[in-house]
């Protein structure tokens, strides 16, 4: 029987996860359980490449494993785990980032973005990231990595890096490829639907966080921007609405044709409330489990705990076959 491939794939811990993020990303991470040997991260070693409160980072991490269990991550089908439980990362980031041209990490888009929306703290560990984040997919093996576009870059990078390992140290790392879902790949903005949907972005209107309450979603979507036309369907020039219709067809399974037909003759009004109503609805079960998960802090401990055991299993075996590779001395 063919051995399921591996995939590999973090989140950073910034608080409750956006709308974007769960189409793009989270709600697709549970299904992929079935087809393949799965390996999920919180990534919060790559958090502190901005200023953190510690207090509220620990939260937030906590939050974030929490409210993967409760988007239908499976602890007993992958491996769930806090990046910084997996002191293999940081080790193999070493070896990697000397596999690293300074050239490529300062061609990095998000580099040159942070850089600018963090002016007084362009430190060395945004620099590097990137190389880090080769490690946490290089740690595993991974065959693939569920990425959104503006992750392709750094996945590419994560390419580059084991070519060239293996060109100097002979075959050993698999060279990752792109998980790329069809739908809702990139979500949109409701105020700038010419944007990506972003926590950071100043107009609570613009971004739903889904452990929003449903009066909340209905209120966000209600005042989403569209366009003067009053016609759903999906056409070029109607951001607002093609973004609308991507959200609610992966809530209810209707094709962009059927959800056109569905409101013809309807206003805008009708299909943002019922897109709202949809969300809210589809997201009510995540927000019951993620309330059970966060009360039951021993058992998540109990999780997070194994969960590390287990991706040490994993990363310990193939950073040691590095070290040994590169002309380390085997301590053991």
């Amino acid at each position: 029987m063919e051995e399921k491939k591996v995939i590999f794939s973090g989140i950073q811990p910034t608080g409750t996860f956006t709308l974007g993020n769960y189409l793009g990303a989270v709600k697709n991470w549970g299904p992929l359980q079935e087809q393949y040997n799965c390996i999920y991260c919180v990534v919060d070693l790559h958090a502190i490449t901005v200023r953190q409160d510690p207090a509220k980072l620990r939260q937030n991490t906590l939050n974030s494993y929490a409210l993967l269990m409760a988007c239908g991550i499976d602890v007993e089908k992958s491996v769930l785990f806090i990046q910084s439980h997996a002191p293999t990362h940081p080790m193999l980031s070493w070896v990697l980032s000397c596999c690293t041209q300074f050239g490529e990490l300062s061609r990095m888009t998000q580099f040159k973005d942070k850089s600018q929306r963090h002016p007084d703290d362009v430190n060395a560990g945004l620099f590097t990231y990137p190389v880090l984040m080769a490690a946490d997919i290089l740690a595993y093996n991974a065959d693939l990595v569920p990425v959104g576009i503006d992750q392709k870059q750094h996945l590419e990078l994560a390419r580059n890096i084991a070519q060239r390992f293996n060109q100097r140290y002979g075959d050993y790392f698999t060279v990752p490829d792109a998980y790329i879902s069809e739908v809702g790949a990139k979500i949109m903005s409701l105020q700038e639907p010419t944007k990506k949907m972003s926590k950071s972005d100043e107009n609570p209107n613009a971004c739903i966080l889904i452990l929003d309450d449903k009066d909340t979603i209905i209120r966000k979507f209600k005042r989403a921007v569209t366009d003067s036309e009053a016609e759903v369907c999906c056409r070029e020039g109607k951001d607002g609405i093609n973004n609308l219709m991507t959200i609610y067809s992966i809530f209810t399974g209707r094709s962009f044709d059927e959800i056109t037909s569905d409101f013809a003759g309807k206003g805008y009004g009708d299909f943002k409330l019922a897109v709202g109503e949809a969300v809210a609805d589809g997201l009510e079960p995540v927000r019951t489990e993620f309330a059970r998960l966060v009360q039951d802090k021993a058992y998540l401990k109990k999780c997070y705990t194994e969960g590390a055991e287990k991706a040490l299993k994993i990363s310990s075996r193939i950073t040691s076959k590095v070290y040994h590779k590169v002309g380390f001395v085997d301590n053991r």
